[in-house]
């Protein structure tokens, strides 16, 4: 199959620190969401669901996995099962799966937003041992995300030649 012609690369650079630590953390974690989620935005079907790479990884499925794990880190929602967040059903849509992303991230932000103390823990789903503190979840979710966030990248060079953030 021959590769796409290469679109124009966009780079966005990384937000400047914030006026705190929180600040600071939330803008990196915000940067890599919108870079995500930018990624998927505009990729038709079937090529947005179809798998990239041998793993089976998708640009939907990204996203799908990525909202679970922020409801699970910052809304204290358990999953049960973890390696289906990363399968897309038939149902799933990408402007549906984008929706709860972005739904997921503000009401994620809300409970960030809220936290006065980044050494106090993070919600915690029942069931689960001791709560890491807000600021190792933050931390985790930027790794968590920019991991992702290199994933997509590869995926969407591979659907359309899309580079850059």
């Amino acid at each position: 199959m021959p590769m796409p012609m290469p679109m124009p690369m966009t780079d966005n650079g990384p937000p400047r620190a914030g006026a705190d630590e929180k600040a600071t953390l939330r803008g990196f974690l915000d940067y890599l969401r919108d870079s995500i989620a930018d990624k998927a935005a505009g990729v038709p079907e079937p090529q947005v669901r179809t798998a990239g790479v041998p793993s089976g990884t998708s640009l939907l499925g990204l996203l799908k996995h990525l909202a679970c794990v922020e409801r699970f880190y910052f809304l204290g929602e358990d999953t049960e099962d973890w390696p289906a967040s990363m399968r897309p059903s038939a149902e799933d849509s990408l402007d549906g799966v984008l929706a709860d992303y972005r739904k997921t991230v503000a009401r994620a932000n809300q409970v960030i937003d809220a936290c006065p103390d980044l050494t106090l823990p993070a919600p915690r789903p029942p069931r689960r041992g001791a709560a890491p503190s807000m600021r190792w979840v933050l931390v985790h979710m930027i790794e968590e995300t920019g991991r992702h966030a290199g994933h997509a990248d590869i995926l969407r060079e591979r659907i359309d030649g899309s580079t850059g953030r």
